[in-house]
């Protein structure tokens, strides 16, 4: 049997190819964006940022004892996530959008589909179904968030990371991230739990590409 880990990649192969193909996404990394689409991307980036840790959390609280390590994993990763959300703020900021219009923008409905499906895998299907979120969203920033991030410098003429440090940042850390939550996920022999993160990847996969295609 392939190492979960592997196993994980090639069952979710197709939908992150969905991701990294769609025109939208494609043309984002090579040309960058506009001022007003990049502002309405971190704007529903702020929401999904601020609600990962509490996703993160009510998975943990929800894992017996046969997880003590994948808990325990959770533990140190929201520490290392928390306030993250105010790098989105900043950026914000810094392209003309104050923190409290950032603060009561309402989230659109794929970000809202998006977070409620997290929640509510994590509450009702299974709490390893977090590391699928976890395992989706760290490929986007590391693979995509460093070229993505050149684009929308050069594109707004942006000065250093001013503007673009949460997305910049995140493609290096996420790739240190992804290598421990590699060994995290080979450790996981459950089939119920697997199943959970195989389907998150997919869902988290499909609500992202959604939230990129609507700005």
């Amino acid at each position: 049997m392939l190492p979960f880990f592997a196993e994980l990649v090639t069952a979710t192969d197709e939908h992150r190819r969905a991701f990294e193909t769609h025109p939208t996404v494609v043309a984002a990394v090579a040309d960058g964006m506009s001022v007003e689409r990049y502002r309405a991307l971190l704007l529903e980036l702020y929401h999904v940022v601020w609600h990962f840790n509490p996703v993160c959390a009510a998975a943990a609280s929800r894992m017996d004892d046969a997880f003590t390590g994948l808990r325990y994993f959770l533990y140190e990763h929201m520490h290392e996530e928390s306030g993250h959300e105010v790098w989105v703020l900043n950026d914000l900021e810094a392209i003309g959008v104050e923190p409290d219009a950032t603060r009561t923008h309402a989230p659109g409905a794929d970000t809202l589909a998006l977070n409620g499906y997290n929640y509510w895998a994590a509450d009702r299907r299974h709490p390893c179904s977090a590391l699928g979120m976890l395992y989706a969203l760290e490929v986007i920033a590391s693979v995509y968030g460093g070229p993505f991030a050149s684009a929308i410098r050069e594109s707004l003429l942006l000065d250093g990371d001013r503007g673009v440090s949460f997305i910049d940042s995140h493609s290096t850390l996420d790739a240190q991230h992804m290598a421990e939550l590699r060994k995290v996920l080979n450790t996981l022999n459950d089939p119920a739990a697997q199943a959970a993160v195989i389907e998150s990847v997919r869902v988290n996969f499909h609500h992202f590409t959604r939230i990129i295609e609507a700005v």
